[in-house]
């Protein structure tokens, strides 16, 4: 039995519609055996696959093949992500995390001054 790229990626629970899949594997961001594939290639057992979702990226190997999506811990079984990829998408979560959250300074609309200032920018009043 074999499974198509597309619906084998939303049955592992990679991506919440088939067609955002299908769109990703379109764009590129989909490996197998590290080279570029189409949607409707065959997944088989054994095949490596680089996704993409950035800023983070999984390489993973097929252990199973499924057409239906289930419960996420069923999903699990479908793949097993590899060592190294499992360890530089944590690093890359530490850094994020350390970072923080970007910070937005809306003040909301203009007051009376800053009206008068943005008026006389325009050329409207004194």
């Amino acid at each position: 039995m074999s499974v198509r790229l597309d619906v084998w990626l939303w049955a592992a629970r990679f991506f919440k519609t088939r067609s955002l899949a299908a769109e990703s594997i379109d764009a590129g961001r989909v490996e197998v055996n590290g080279q570029r594939a189409k949607r409707s290639r065959a997944v088989t057992v054994g095949d490596s696959i680089r996704v993409r979702k950035p800023p983070f990226e999984q390489v993973v190997e097929v252990l199973g093949e499924s057409e239906q999506r289930g419960p996420a811990p069923v999903a699990a079984t479908l793949y097993v992500e590899t060592d190294e990829s499992r360890k530089a998408r944590e690093v890359l979560a530490a850094q994020f995390k350390a970072i923080g959250p970007p910070v937005f300074r809306d003040k909301g609309k203009p007051g009376k001054k800053e009206r008068r200032v943005i008026d006389k920018w325009r050329g409207r009043g004194g």
